[in-house]
């Protein structure tokens, strides 16, 4: 008995593969069925057969971006894929700010969604499915960019497709998009990072449940991620935070994240990430605050950038609306940091060193070209060994920030932009603003 070959959805017509790379395809068939595939752009072909389960893959060769291709995959059937482009594939994902489109209310809404006919631009969305388990394959397909299809899909995503092709317009780019608004970073992990022993766990399993998306660990891993490891692609694009503001084990939490990704790709790749905006939280404290500093604190890990949009932020609402901005600051990033195209300063100010000198704290930037405040306003602040911070003045000496409080005699924490809705005024010559911080002076 024959059965036909078969691909997951991400396989389709009108799909991007990553340029000049080794692509892995799979699929399911016959067992023993011997499958071929050959692409049109070198008319090789790479064969292999269907093992015991029905599942077979192989890798082909890709060659600089172009196209339109076909790629045919043979078995005792044949499948026909058209419109096939090579270029650029980022993997996007997180919560609300993430998934918001067009239609949601973006800046110049109208207008932006009008003129978005730009046929190298594809995306892949993925349903919003949870999973107990594991699955084999995604619910979505493959659209090309115009108005009526950008308007219901990232607009961050977009905006940053848009900013990599200004820079290399004959380069197509490909934007797998699985996000969930609401979500909190557990749900996008595998289950086998979870265990008694984690710092982050029970937060996890003890969290409340949602109306709007699922919140149990691993639910939308395991139908919006599992289903697409292993689709070559050139990094990770990520936007959320919000779902686990507050919480002091997010560093780890998102760490995890990002190496459980890595690993499962088998490949170190490029991550890049948002840092959550100011906003006016319910209630009083400053979790938000610590929020972005643990996030800030992610990027020890290596190949990753965080893009720092407080000064686009709408404090009385979750979502900014200039999701312009934090697109083209993402692409900016990936620019310079990926592919080596982008000369400047596209990182903003970041924390480097504090020291005690004389008249207060020293304190020392990365990419502080043309440090400067943008209002008067004092969001310094320093601390004794009693852990109070007293509100501090500060001056900019040679690239450095000079911070010092008579309240304080023997300085030990310094911080800044301290609040849930704190926006930064110290910005450097890209006018990037620096991040919510707060260290201990050595």
């Amino acid at each position: 008995m024959n059965a036909e070959v078969s691909l997951p959805s991400c396989f389709s017509d009108g799909m991007v593969l990553q340029q000049n790379s080794q692509v892995k395809i799979w699929g399911w068939a016959n067992p023993k069925e011997p499958v071929s595939v050959i692409p049109s752009w070198n008319k090789k072909e790479y064969k292999t057969e269907a093992d015991s389960n029905a599942y077979w893959e192989l890798t082909i060769e890709t060659i600089q971006a172009g196209g339109p291709y076909e790629v045919e995959i043979k078995g005792y059937n044949t499948l026909q894929l058209t419109n096939v482009l090579l270029g650029e594939v980022w993997f996007c994902s997180g919560q609300s700010n993430m998934e918001m489109t067009a239609d949601w209310g973006i800046d110049n809404k109208e207008e932006e969604i009008a003129k978005a006919d730009f046929p190298e631009i594809r995306f892949f969305r993925t349903a919003k499915v949870t999973a107990d388990y594991p699955q084999v394959n995604a619910i979505g397909n493959w659209e090309t960019c115009t108005p009526e299809t950008m308007r219901k899909n990232s607009a961050v995503a977009y905006y940053f497709a848009r900013r990599l092709q200004e820079i290399e317009p004959d380069v197509p780019v490909g934007l797998i998009v699985s996000a969930w608004g609401g979500t909190p970073a557990e749900v996008w992990m595998p289950k086998n990072v979870f265990s008694n022993d984690k710092s982050y766990y029970k937060t996890a399993i003890d969290r409340k449940l949602s109306e709007y998306c699922p919140v149990e660990p691993s639910k939308t891993f395991n139908s919006m991620i599992y289903p697409l490891i292993g689709y070559k692609i050139a990094g990770f694009l990520w936007y959320q935070g919000e779902s686990n503001v507050g919480e002091s084990t997010y560093q780890q939490l998102f760490t995890e994240l990002i190496q459980s990704w890595r690993k499962l790709w088998k490949e170190e790749l490029s991550f890049y990430y948002v840092q959550i905006a100011p906003y006016q939280y319910e209630g009083e404290g400053t979790y938000a605050a610590m929020t972005r500093d643990l996030q800030r604190q992610v990027l020890a890990l290596p190949k990753t950038g965080m893009v720092v949009i407080s000064d686009v932020a709408t404090l009385n609402d979750i979502h900014p609306t200039n999701k312009k901005t934090v697109g083209t600051r993402l692409a900016d990033m990936a620019l310079k940091e990926h592919y080596n195209v982008l000369k400047g300063t596209v990182e903003s100010p970041a924390i480097q060193s504090a020291k005690k000198v004389k008249k207060g704290v020293e304190l020392t930037f990365e990419h502080n070209e043309s440090l400067h405040f943008t209002t008067k306003e004092n969001l310094f602040e320093i601390a004794g060994n009693d852990g109070v911070f007293y509100q501090a003045k500060a001056k900019i000496v040679e690239g450095k920030v000079i911070v010092g409080c008579s309240k304080v005699k023997y300085p030990e924490y310094i911080r800044f932009a301290w609040g849930n809705a704190v926006q930064s005024n110290l910005f450097n010559e890209a006018e990037l603003p620096a991040s919510t911080f707060k260290i201990a002076i050595p």
